[in-house]
């Protein structure tokens, strides 16, 4: 009937839009944090012409980034479950910012360009050079170890946010969202980070992403409050964020959470899925200046085709799962079947290396990365499928922490793998079947995606 239309529509229109602002924050600090990590790969070709790096080199400054990411994403979870996510995020985007600067440090300062007489003496015992920070394998590794730990606290603020601020059944699709971030910042680096390096130098490409997020972190303090203090959230999207049946109050000791089979799953599916990201974002560029003989300035057409299709299949993969919950399926059938649905798109990409055709490569590469995308926003869902709003963060710590050391392995092995064979077949014949395989081990850890349960001492008040 027409007038219950109307109705139906005006309820829609009164539950008010301020979730989605929220979501919009996290999409933004994503991005940012994709822009940052992004550089290096992109400049990689350049700099290791510039410095002299073979892979070995490269795949050390990578390590260097991965095991502070490990550290940084396990306590940054722990964090924000103890101090909230406005704190907590303010403090990850801020000292992340800073670290991103740092790597302008890096370049190598004449003494003339030093005020003051001191320089002299300091240049005359080290040659013609100044070295603020030696430009060695050293002096990068640094600058990405302080910019891993950092960043580890990205998506354990941001998916504990979607917790607290999202329904269960408008979850996946906000997590799709903000994690397309993390493809429109590795898209926006090859357009952004070319031109400001020929323009301006390569640390000026360093230097501009930590403004950025100095600009961030003005909006998100002036902006962000939890939903029951928020000044335009109102009285309807308050029940409607709130709509699922209250969690459980509960005090779980971190390393207890190792004891259920719902971490074990989430974290088994983050050291097998990130590593193959790492790879994409770390090694395409490469392998497109090898393959294809790409320079710094003709390889952005490919990596923007790449990462628009990420947007689609981390924004799809998110959406798909919700629609099938709308329609009547069970979140663990919806969650799984979409992750199904998106672990088959990768398979084609083992046949990449052999493709003599740019233009087909970077095809199987985008929709491999993009079920990538659709298969990391349901994963990072389970997590507050099965857990207490109170602990999100920290089980999103563990598992992020997982999915950095798999990144430390794939960084190693793809360093000894390029420098020993110069082919990168098999690197992209274990991504094509990383995903099929995790699924399988989520499966089988958790077959009916059941809810944490705890103890009478883990329920205080019960």
């Amino acid at each position: 009937m027409p007038g219950e239309q109307a109705v139906g529509q005006v309820r829609a229109t009164s539950i008010g839009w301020s979730r989605w602002g929220i979501c919009a924050l996290l999409f933004f600090a994503t991005t940012l944090n994709y822009i940052d990590r992004q550089i290096i790969g992109i400049l990689k070709p350049e700099l290791a012409k510039q410095l002299g790096w073979n892979e070995i080199d490269y795949s050390n400054i990578v390590f260097a980034f991965q095991v502070a990411y490990a550290i940084g994403y396990a306590g940054a979870g722990r964090l924000m479950d103890r101090m909230g996510v406005r704190r907590g995020y303010f403090l990850a985007v801020l000292f992340w910012s800073l670290a991103a600067m740092a790597h302008a440090l890096t370049r190598l300062i004449p003494p003339e360009a030093i005020p003051g007489d001191w320089a002299q003496p300091v240049a005359h015992v080290v040659g013609n050079w100044l070295l603020v920070i030696p430009m060695t394998v050293l002096g990068f590794s640094a600058a990405r170890f302080a910019l891993g730990l950092a960043e580890g606290g990205n998506f354990p603020a941001a998916v504990k946010t979607v917790s607290i601020w999202f329904p269960k059944k408008e979850r996946a699709l906000a997590t799709g969202i903000f994690n397309a971030g993390s493809n429109v910042g590795a898209l926006v680096a090859p357009l952004l980070v070319p031109w400001l390096t020929i323009t301006f130098g390569w640390p000026t490409a360093f230097l501009a992403t930590g403004v950025l997020g100095f600009a961030w972190l003005v909006v998100w303090w002036l902006f962000y409050q939890e939903p029951e203090n928020h000044p335009r959230v109102s009285a309807a999207e308050l029940a409607h964020i709130r709509s699922d049946p209250p969690d459980p109050v509960v005090k779980v000791p971190w390393l207890t959470l190792l004891r259920y089979r719902q971490t074990w799953a989430f974290t088994v599916g983050m050291f097998l899925s990130s590593p193959i990201w790492w790879f994409y974002l770390y090694w395409i560029p490469d392998f497109l200046n090898k393959q294809y003989g790409l320079d710094l300035l003709h390889m952005g057409p490919p990596l923007v085709v790449i990462y628009l299709m990420t947007d689609v299949g981390s924004i799809g993969g998110g959406w798909l799962s919700s629609w099938l919950i709308k329609r009547g399926w069970s979140v663990n059938a919806a969650r799984k079947t979409a992750m199904l649905v998106c672990a088959l798109c990768v398979v084609p990409v083992f046949m990449t290396s052999s493709i003599s055709h740019l233009w087909v490569a970077t095809l199987l590469v985008g929709l491999a990365a993009s079920a990538h995308q659709g298969f990391s926003a349901n994963l990072y869902t389970l997590v507050s499928d099965t857990a207490p709003r109170q602990i999100v963060s920290s089980i999103i710590g563990i598992g992020g922490m997982a999915g950095a050391i798999g990144g430390m392995f794939i960084a190693k092995l793809a360093g000894y793998i390029l420098e020993t064979t110069g082919k990168y077949q098999l690197l992209f014949l274990i991504a094509a079947c990383a995903y099929l395989v995790n699924l399988t081990i989520i499966h089988v850890l958790n077959p009916r995606l059941e809810p944490m349960k705890f103890t009478a001492e883990q329920t205080p008040g019960r």
